[in-house]
């Protein structure tokens, strides 16, 4: 079969070449992909990775192997789901717990976008408690897990504040359901309840400093690549607070976070009540330039690739 993988040559290249078809467990349905999209995690390894790896983390493709242990979807079923390394391939194998159905009137492309960022932006979001008139603030606001977070919280009954770094990105976000847009972390004076943070750095300095009591920070990610520091007297100051870690694959292996989540996204999608924001579809042919955008920030959302 064909995959993508890495050269080896530290560059943010991929090439399609044929690799062995993988073996699923008794736990895991293979899965036929139609099509998967990018997320700065994985796409940052493309450089760092070995010659010949094959990564991807979001799956969205037909089951054409059912799982051996009678778990999961039959044959032929819709499926989205993700894993920790090689989705990026025209066959992979999935476990059974991370499989959600897709329903007809979402496409694979819509459902590509969801497994890492919507899974991490519902995890995030349900660490924070009963969200009704709680004010949460999301920094990213303008990536793949910021902006389904943003629908999820408005939908929640939360007052939403966005934080993104350019003027140009925070477009549509209102309409998208925040009630202020912060351009850059400074401009976020409020005090909030819950806090979505995937900057790292200053903007999780400053973001601590905003947190009201017994509020928490959810972590994910860390993308200015800056070093964060926190006072030791803050734990002091903010009795009650708490800071909490989340990586969307442990919660995944730990938690069972997977098919109950992926499905009932699947229908908000279907109902047209959560858009997934895909801003950028093309051909896995061209998956080199579309990582390129993604690094540049020039994807509004979420960006897909096409098996073709």
């Amino acid at each position: 079969m064909q995959a993508l993988v890495t050269t080896g040559r530290g560059q943010l290249e991929l090439e399609l070449t044929d690799v062995p078809t993988p073996r699923p467990r008794s736990n895991e349905a293979l899965v036929e992909l139609a099509a998967t999209s990018l997320n700065a995690g994985e796409v940052r390894n493309i450089a760092k990775s070995p010659a010949g790896t094959v990564l991807g983390w979001d799956v969205a493709g037909t089951v054409v192997e059912a799982a051996a242990d009678g778990t999961g979807p039959a044959i032929g079923t819709r499926v989205v789901g993700l894993v920790g390394e090689g989705a990026w391939a025209a066959r992979v194998a999935v476990p059974t717990h991370a499989l959600g159905v897709v329903p007809d009137a979402v496409t694979f492309s819509e459902a590509a976008a969801l497994p890492i960022a919507g899974l991490t932006a519902w995890r995030a979001l349900e660490l924070g408690g009963l969200l009704l008139g709680r004010r949460v603030l999301v920094t990213g606001g303008a990536g793949g897990v910021g902006r389904i977070a943003i629908q999820l919280a408005h939908r929640a009954g939360a007052q939403v504040t966005a934080v993104v770094g350019r003027p140009e990105r925070a477009e549509g976000l209102a309409a998208l359901g925040a009630d202020t847009v912060a351009i850059g972390i400074e401009d976020a004076h409020d005090t909030y309840d819950v806090v979505l943070e995937s900057v790292g750095g200053a903007s999780l300095t400053h973001a601590l400093n905003h947190l009201a009591e017994q509020g928490i920070l959810v972590t994910y990610g860390r993308s200015s690549h800056e070093a964060g520091s926190v006072d030791p007297t803050w734990f002091l100051t903010h009795s009650g607070a708490a800071m909490v870690g989340l990586l969307v694959f442990t919660e995944v292996e730990q938690r069972r976070l997977g098919t109950a989540q992926l499905d009932q996204m699947m229908q908000l999608i279907a109902n047209r009540r959560l858009d997934p924001q895909v801003s950028l579809e093309v051909s896995w042919r061209d998956a080199t330039t579309a990582a390129q955008a993604l690094m540049d920030r020039r994807v509004a959302g979420k960006a897909v690739l096409h098996v073709d």
